[in-house]
């Protein structure tokens, strides 16, 4: 199998609105109300919306492609592009996305590591992300990788108020 990781631009908005919202909505699908996974697809997936994080200059975009296709994507966020408000040490993993079809290949470890190296690099201190608690499987993952629980916040999926915890790991 070939696999290559290479950094996102402008014209992938479009491709990257797609894989965005095909894996949230196979990863989220279950446990959801259909009518609020819809909504947050249309607002959080849009190909517009897409466009200006990529047009941002603290947020970078990484799409994994294997054997030529689209299998997942990664985005990271340092300074005013954090979700929540972070050190200027601080790097956000925001979103680690691979489709099913491509889980079990090792592909989301790949995109995490890419995550660290880039951190390294950049000097960071920490790197850090928020997971859905019921999402048992990622945040073990985390753990696996190092991460530590280290806080909590509120998600909204449409009315219905989630927790993802806060993980970090110090680098």
């Amino acid at each position: 199998m070939q696999t290559s990781i290479r950094k996102a631009g402008l014209n992938d908005a479009m491709l990257l609105a797609q894989l965005g919202a095909d894996t949230f909505r196979e990863t989220f699908a279950e446990g959801n109300q259909p009518e609020h996974l819809r909504q947050y697809i249309a607002n959080a997936f849009h190909e517009t919306k897409l466009r200006q994080e990529l047009a941002h200059p603290e947020s970078r975009f990484y799409i994994l492609e294997a054997d030529g296709s689209p299998a997942g994507y990664l985005k990271l966020n340092t300074g005013s592009a954090q979700t929540e408000a972070g050190a200027d040490t601080a790097m956000e993993v925001e979103r680690i996305y691979v489709r099913s079809s491509w889980q079990q290949h090792g592909f989301g470890k790949a995109l995490l590591l890419l995550a660290f190296d880039k951190a390294v690099s950049e000097g960071m201190q920490q790197i850090w992300l928020g997971v859905w608690e019921k999402n048992v499987r990622a945040v073990r993952f985390y753990e696996r990788s190092g991460f530590r629980k280290t806080g909590a916040h509120a998600f909204y999926m449409g009315e219905d108020k989630q927790t993802d915890l806060i993980m970090t790991k110090f680098l």
